[in-house]
């Protein structure tokens, strides 16, 4: 008796065992499928950066960067509080940037480059569109010291723009939402969602920091070509410390940003490196 009612559960069990084990296969089959899709289409936009000579995953194109900086400039100005009405101060920072881009490499990339100060008092901060758009706030600009400092800031941005940081950034965050996006339909678990999108925004993330020294290293670059001097950098750094709290701020791995301490050791390599080049 006690047998006959332990067999029937026993190939209950079996059977569910099986069902389950089809669908943790089918599951996985449809992951590979539609990951690897995403994997391919995202290797397939290799390209050659013909300033930096660097091989990158970018799906656009140079104009259509151009358009995407052009269209996003308006609402970046009205984020930050329109631009500075102080037309003086923005023909300075349009001098420094146009020296910078004219006396440089930065003249053969073919972007249109336009630089732009904007009003907001309380934002220490500094950015580039795709396509050559470049914007400082107010609150930075009024800290710097000198007009080396300010083309050190502005050569940064330029890096991003030549280094073509923001496609880079847009073909990878595509990436990473088409892998999300197939391990949620091969799981049905949103559980499994957040975790595939915490691993992307790790991946991106460290992907930042590397861009952020980058864009400094081809700052010191364009400093150097320009007639500026690249060691204001320095202070650049030690004022954006100050700006961020000093030592309050968050850890190294947890910021898009590399540490000052991190960057400063950086920009003395580069200037090294640099000045023994053009010697």
């Amino acid at each position: 008796m006690f047998g006959r009612q332990n067999n029937p559960y026993g190939g209950q069990r079996g059977q569910r065992g099986r069902r389950g084990g089809k669908s943790i296969w089918g599951m996985l089959v449809i992951f590979l499928l539609m990951g690897g899709f995403y994997v391919f289409k995202y290797l397939s936009t290799s390209q050659v950066n013909e300033i930096t000579g660097e091989k990158q995953f970018i799906s656009l194109s140079p104009e259509q960067e151009v358009a995407i900086g052009l269209q996003s400039a308006p609402s970046m100005v009205q984020q930050h509080g329109g631009l500075h009405p102080d037309q003086e101060a923005q023909q300075f920072v349009d001098q420094i940037g146009e020296k910078l881009v004219n006396s440089t490499v930065v003249r053969q990339s073919g972007y249109r480059y336009d630089f732009h100060l904007l009003a907001d008092p309380n934002v220490v901060n500094a950015f580039a569109l795709p396509g050559g758009q470049v914007f400082i706030t107010a609150a930075l600009f009024s800290k710097l010291q000198n007009e080396h400092q300010l083309a050190g800031v502005l050569g940064h941005e330029i890096g991003h723009v030549i280094h073509r940081h923001g496609a880079e950034r847009i073909a990878k965050m595509e990436l990473t939402k088409g892998l999300t996006g197939a391990a949620v339909i091969a799981s049905g678990d949103y559980g499994t969602a957040q975790a595939a999108q915490m691993i992307g925004n790790l991946i991106n993330m460290k992907y930042g920091r590397d861009q952020e020294l980058e864009s400094d290293d081809w700052g010191i670059r364009l400093m150097l070509e320009a007639g500026f001097e690249p060691l204001e950098m320095i202070k650049v750094m030690d004022i954006l410390e100050e700006a961020s709290g000093g030592g309050k701020r968050q850890p190294e791995f947890q910021s898009s940003h590399p540490s000052p301490e991190n960057r400063r050791e950086k920009i003395r390599e580069a200037v090294q490196r640099y000045r023994g080049t053009m010697n």
